[in-house]
């Protein structure tokens, strides 16, 4: 870190002893301790301009304020096959850490489907494992190496993406690289915004490397003409891999760690159906599942131990996604319209990935 970045942060940390309550308790929440991990993370996503970057933190706080995002951990998803329904249509799951102690992040981006709840129930599943991560798995992992991890690793896997999922990798390649699915377009576009423009905002700089697997001709595609649109630190944290990504991963973890799709040797994918359920680390029988279940119904518990935990989702309200999503969008309807008349309506049903 460069005596300008010191700078920054330095300057950063003093406007920010200067918020008044309740924004500096939820600030504690954020920095978990680490403040000049935090301050550095959010500077990095205003390019270092500490005027922007305060406002972007200061909007943050006032986000978690207003949705009571400190207690989302205590709003188990309730019953329980409600919520095992969502993770069986929202694939993500944790399945390991790297050598150097990051948790590993694995996302069925091709085969989610996001048809089994309201938006709500996703949006509110998805911030409670950004809050258990930050909260448990990354402080417990800084722990255990005896230096600050705050980042993770994330690896999607794009087995099942169709051709008529293009308006999906939109937003896939412009936010979080969080999902590309199938046709209920308009429903996917809302879900999509709305996580994107949560992780965007709010939890800024979080993933230090974002694999990607069976990767097929359409996301290729569509990635050479968006890559030359992101900026440097984001084209950088993206890395395109060869069929399941199985070797090159394994130069950063051990097998133990790999998603359950890429463990098999050749391309692989995430819908062998004869995957043991406790083995896909989407499936909430998981250990990373139940325990992340587990603790939100230990939390709900401790905070109010003599009624029933509250059926119903968790609403959060997201502020609107930031200019550089019409640059995107622009660029890949350009791309969109030049594909032949009657391409994408001749494959609109037909899988791609390494393996067929």
């Amino acid at each position: 870190m460069g005596m300008g970045s010191q700078d920054a942060i330095d300057q950063l940390r003093v406007l920010m002893d200067q918020v008044d309550e309740p924004l500096k308790r939820t600030y504690q929440n954020v920095h978990q301790g680490y403040e000049v991990e935090t301050l550095a993370r959010f500077l990095r996503a205003r390019d270092w301009n500490v005027a922007k970057t305060h406002k972007m933190l200061v909007d943050c706080l006032n986000w978690r304020v207003h949705n009571e995002i400190d207690n989302i951990l205590a709003k188990p998803i309730v019953p329980a096959d409600h919520y095992r329904g969502v993770r069986d249509s929202q694939l993500i799951g944790m399945s390991g850490y790297s050598r150097e102690g990051l948790p590993v992040y694995a996302i069925g981006a091709g085969l989610s489907t996001f048809d089994k709840a309201s938006v709500h129930y996703y949006v509110q599943s998805h911030i409670q494992m950004n809050e258990y991560r930050d909260h448990v798995i990354l402080p417990t992992a800084s722990k255990k190496h005896g230096r600050p991890i705050t980042t993770c690793i994330k690896v999607l896997d794009m087995t099942g993406l169709k051709l008529s999922a293009l308006n999906q990798i939109k937003l896939f390649l412009l936010y979080s690289l969080i999902a590309v699915i199938d046709h209920r377009q308009l429903f996917l576009l809302q879900l999509l915004t709305v996580i994107s423009t949560v992780d965007d905002l709010n939890y800024p700089e979080k993933t230090n490397t974002y694999y990607i697997v069976n990767a097929p001709y359409i996301f290729s595609a569509c990635w050479k003409v968006v890559k030359p649109l992101l900026q440097e630190r984001t084209r950088k944290k993206v890395q395109v891999l060869n069929g399941n990504g199985r070797d090159e991963l394994l130069k950063i973890m051990d097998i133990s760690s790999l998603p359950h799709f890429c463990k098999r040797e050749g391309s692989g994918s995430s819908k062998n159906n004869s995957e043991k359920s406790s083995e896909s680390c989407y499936s909430l029988d998981h250990p990373f599942h139940q325990q992340l279940y587990n603790y939100t119904k230990e939390q709900a518990a401790n905070n109010a131990p003599t009624g029933p935990i509250k059926q119903g989702s968790f609403h959060v309200r997201v502020p609107e996604p930031e200019a550089e999503v019409k640059t995107i969008e622009s660029a890949l309807q350009k791309f969109e319209k030049g594909i032949p008349r009657g391409l994408s309506g001749c494959l609109d049903d037909l899988k791609i990935n390494n393996s067929e």
